[in-house]
Formats: C-alpha cells, sequence, structure tokens
C-alpha cells in the first residue's frame, strides 16, 4: 500500500486510516499531512470546505451536507459525519454565514431596538431576549437609540437593510409617533413591542398591567395606615404614567382617599438630557419639604425616582420607613441592595423579553423555509398585560400616628393579578 507522504528519510510505514461509505473504500491523509495543512492554513487564510475535502478524502457536497446538517446527510453513513466533524475541528473550520445566508436568502439575524441600554428596565429585558434566543440559530443584533428620535430612525432603517428576520422593540416614549413602524409592517415580518402599547401601530404588545400595579401600590400604603400620601407621576409623554395613575385615583376614589394636588409631582420630560429619573425624584420631594407639604407616604413613578426620593428625605433629616414610607415600580436589582430594601411593585422584565422572543420564534417557525414572510394574523396587534407583583421590603411600615381613626371602609375587589412576596 503506498503511502501517501513518503520520507526520504525514513521508510516507516505511515499511519493511515480507512472509512467506509458504501461499498468504496477511501483513504485519508495521515496525521503528518493534517498537521501539515494546519501550519500553511493558520495564519494565511480561512478553512474552507474543500481543505477539509481534501484533508477527509471525501467529496466537497459530502462534507457540506454533513457540516450542514442538510437534510441529504441522513444517508450518510455515521462514521463517515464523525470523521467529517473531526476534521473540521482540528482544522478549526468554521462555517461562512455570510456564504450561508446568500445561499438560502435568510439572514437568522433578529434586530433588537433598544431606547436607553443604561436603564436597568430595559438590560433586564435584553436578559431574557438573549436567554430565549442562546439555543437557537438566530444572532441578536442590537441597537441603541440613547434617547434619541433621528438615531432611532436610522437604527430601524439599518437592521432593515440587513435583513433581519424578525425585531422586537424595548419600546419608551420615542415610538409613539413614528410612521416608520408601519413601513416596517409592510414588510410583513414579525413585529414584537416590549414595555410599551404599539398595538395603535398593529404592533404585537406585552407589558406589565400598570393600573393594576399603581392601585396595588396606593392600596399596599392605605393598609398600613398611611393618607397624606405624595404621589411621583412620569414622564407627561409616558402612557404607563397615566394608566398608574389611574389605578392610584380609582383605588382613592373607592376608600374616599383624598389626595392633595399639591402632593403630586411629575418627573419632567423624558427626552431631557439634564435630569434622570433619580434626580427628578430627589428634586421633587426636596421641593415638597422646603414647602412644608407634609406626607408620610410616597409613591413613585420608578424605582430610580424612589431612590431619589430617599436621598431627598434623608438630607431634610427623616427616617425612612419610621417618618416616610416609599413604594416604587419596576423591582431594578438596585431596589433590593438599598438601605432600606426598597419596597416596590415588580414588573417581570425579564419574562416579558424571553416571552417577545418566543412569539418571534414561533412566527417564524410557521414559515416556509423559501420565504420569510408571514401571515396577516400575526401582524394583528394584540395587548398582552402580565400581572404585577408586590414585593414588600423595609421601606414601608405602619403608620402608627393618627391612627385612632375608624379607617374608611372599602371595595371588597381586588387589585387583579396581586400577590405578595417578603424578602
Amino acid at each position: 500500500m503506498r503511502r501517501l507522504f513518503p520520507s526520504a528519510a525514513s521508510t516507516e510505514r505511515a499511519p493511515t486510516t480507512c472509512f467506509t461509505l458504501g461499498n468504496s473504500y477511501r483513504r485519508f491523509y495521515n496525521r503528518k499531512g493534517l498537521r501539515r495543512l494546519i501550519t500553511q492554513n493558520h495564519y494565511t487564510k480561512r478553512i474552507t470546505l474543500a481543505d477539509i475535502a481534501r484533508v477527509s478524502g471525501f467529496s466537497i457536497s459530502t462534507v457540506s451536507l454533513v457540516l450542514n446538517e442538510a437534510p441529504l446527510s441522513r444517508y450518510v453513513a455515521a462514521s463517515t459525519k464523525e470523521h467529517i466533524r473531526a476534521v473540521a475541528s482540528k482544522l478549526g473550520y468554521r462555517p461562512d454565514a455570510a456564504a450561508r445566508s446568500l445561499r438560502s436568502r435568510r439572514s437568522h439575524t433578529i434586530g433588537i431596538m433598544v431606547s436607553d441600554i443604561s436603564d436597568p428596565f430595559c438590560t433586564l429585558i435584553l436578559q431574557g431576549i438573549e436567554k430565549a434566543l442562546h439555543s437557537t440559530t438566530y444572532l441578536p443584533i442590537i441597537m441603541i437609540a440613547h434617547n434619541q428620535r433621528k438615531q432611532f430612525g436610522r437604527h430601524l432603517e439599518m437592521l432593515m437593510e440587513r435583513r433581519v428576520e424578525g425585531l422586537i422593540l424595548v419600546a419608551n416614549w420615542l415610538f409613539g409617533e413614528f410612521d416608520q413602524l408601519a413601513d416596517i409592517r409592510k414588510s410583513q415580518i414579525p413585529m414584537v413591542g416590549v414595555g410599551r402599547d404599539l398595538t395603535a401601530s398593529r404592533v404585537r404588545s406585552l407589558q406589565v398591567d400598570n393600573e393594576a400595579g399603581g392601585y396595588a401600590a396606593v392600596q399596599h400604603l392605605y393598609d398600613l395606615g398611611h393618607r397624606k400620601i405624595a404621589v411621583l407621576r412620569g414622564p407627561p409623554e409616558l402612557a404607563d404614567s397615566d394608566r398608574r395613575w389611574n389605578g392610584i385615583q380609582r383605588f382613592a376614589a373607592e376608600v374616599g382617599l383624598p389626595i392633595a394636588p399639591e402632593l403630586v409631582g411629575q418627573l419632567s420630560a423624558a427626552d431631557d438630557p439634564t435630569t434622570s429619573e433619580f434626580e427628578g425624584g430627589y428634586r421633587l420631594i426636596s421641593a415638597m419639604i422646603e414647602q412644608g407639604f407634609e406626607f408620610t407616604a410616597v409613591i413613585a413613578f420608578d424605582d430610580l425616582t424612589g431612590l431619589g426620593a430617599i436621598r431627598a428625605l434623608r438630607q431634610a433629616g427623616r427616617y425612612i420607613p419610621e417618618d416616610c414610607s416609599i413604594i416604587g415600580f419596576d423591582d431594578i436589582p438596585h431596589a433590593a441592595v438599598n438601605t432600606p430594601g426598597l419596597t416596590t411593585i415588580r414588573q417581570p422584565m425579564e419574562q416579558m423579553g424571553s416571552m417577545a422572543a418566543k412569539w418571534v420564534l414561533d412566527t417564524l417557525a410557521d414559515t416556509k423555509p423559501s420565504h420569510t414572510a408571514v401571515g396577516p394574523s400575526s401582524l394583528t396587534g394584540t395587548l398582552h398585560l402580565l400581572p404585577p407583583e408586590l414585593v414588600i421590603r423595609q421601606s414601608t411600615a405602619r403608620r402608627l400616628v393618627d391612627m385612632r381613626a375608624t379607617p374608611v371602609r372599602r371595595s371588597s375587589a381586588a387589585a387583579p393579578g396581586r400577590t405578595r412576596r417578603k424578602k
């Protein structure tokens, strides 16, 4: 048997390996030849299917069937598949995603538009999206708008130019006045909005029940005996703020709880780069204290606003929760590690991200391999509301003063979806 790589210095037989494909026998390069190819290609070029075919002794078409896990690969012997994959691994072969996309006319990418990556709300949703996509062949492309309308529009165009097969919008106030969503819908790719109601644009949307969350927040403080409650509303552009305020007002009307207008503050516009939620909460509570307004509890628009309120109260010499109870919204990681721990209304943010990604994947799975268009039913805007959860920590406590009066009898209807959990 002739050696594939004869050596002038030695007449010793070179080790070879034979595998069977059907009834024919094929001879493979010996280990010295494999090392030679690795040495030649390691710093010079990308390993190709032709290189693997040359080393393994099989045709390029057979190698392609095996490595691409094509349907016809089921007719290839298991030992052959194992050997081809071993050679590919030894050579350091990586599939050419660009070439594969060109052949299949599919990008295998999911576009993700994020309004503000510094917002813990967005980062937790991203974690859920990434976990859902991790076990798939889809690559997430994350674009960050930095709360800039012009940048948001340009990033959407870039994602569409790259032929993403699905789009997830981790939405905020930026998404309210854009005609581009209607243009994207014409391309018939599955699109999901997370955190905002985009059903007016016929985009399937997923968010927490904000009205139920506002209801649960004020009910918790009322049950602790608080009657003078300050409310820090969100930016005027956010529908979430209005819905939470509606929940607060609904509970207040049921129990006859007056909410003084001077105890209702509102964060500045969301596109104001000079003021964050933390700074907004600090500023609003500081102003109420300076003006001598009396309150024993605060409902903050979100956790960052609540943490800013805590700082303002501490600087004024007030103790939490002895002098004032505070409840936030979202349950970001900082809420649990703050001192005291911040009582809050939890949004299942990671779950929301995971659900959005799975909806897109499910829609893509229903499409034919030859194209990525989806049926009209998947484009119909539907709003899915998830129940909020009251998470009780150390920032709220029972009010020990002015508790001699009999509490006003309230409706027996409980906040929908409300559960309690102590930490």
